[in-house]
């Protein structure tokens, strides 16, 4: 059939072929989450200090910090300093408010799940320009968690930060990837 119309095969085979690869190469626009940057491609070195503490939790802006400070790393394309001055981008944060509620108990009617909360002001400020790339004055950042407890009563945020447990790690690991995403892809 394909040769009464005179078209010889080997055409067909390479039409089809080119409509493949066309079709295979052109994008949607669409790119996974957590991998992209809407940032200037100037911004190498990015300074971020210790964020600023105003609860009462002892050295939580030391663990935030540093977890924020890793995410930017983990990303592979920043160089991540804990100065201010030399670099192309400023982060800074304050930690406004954590609160710690219980969610869920056992059947003992002890404590198993908490659902904590983190208000926090956070600023990303690029320092060619002096402009304000990303900011947020009052990010919410809340999640679920099981902390381990031998009493039962719900934790102070002092003692559930004292404790160094996983949750408090998951907690500042979140709390960064968060941070970071939203400013990386511009939400």
């Amino acid at each position: 059939m394909l040769r009464r119309r005179g078209v010889p095969p080997q055409a067909i085979v390479l039409g089809m072929l080119l409509v493949c690869v066309s079709v295979l190469s052109s994008g949607c626009g669409y790119t996974l989450a957590g991998r992209g940057s809407f940032l200037p491609d100037y911004i190498e070195t990015i300074g971020i200090p210790m964020f600023e503490n105003n609860t009462t939790a002892f050295e939580v802006e030391q663990l935030l910090t540093q977890e924020v400070r890793q995410e930017f790393i983990g990303r592979g394309q920043y160089r991540v300093v804990a100065e201010t001055t030399g670099v192309d981008a400023v982060l800074e944060g304050t930690i406004g408010s954590i609160s710690i509620q219980p969610a869920s108990f056992t059947g003992d009617q002890q404590v198993s799940r908490y659902i904590f909360t983190l208000t926090a002001r956070i600023v990303f400020r690029d320092m060619t320009t002096d402009n304000v790339l990303w900011e947020n004055p009052a990010l919410v950042f809340r999640d679920e968690y099981e902390v381990a407890s031998g009493g039962g009563n719900t934790p102070s945020v002092s003692a559930f930060f004292g404790q160094r447990s996983n949750a408090v790690e998951r907690v500042a690991v979140d709390f960064a990837e968060t941070v970071v995403s939203s400013i990386l892809e511009a939400f």
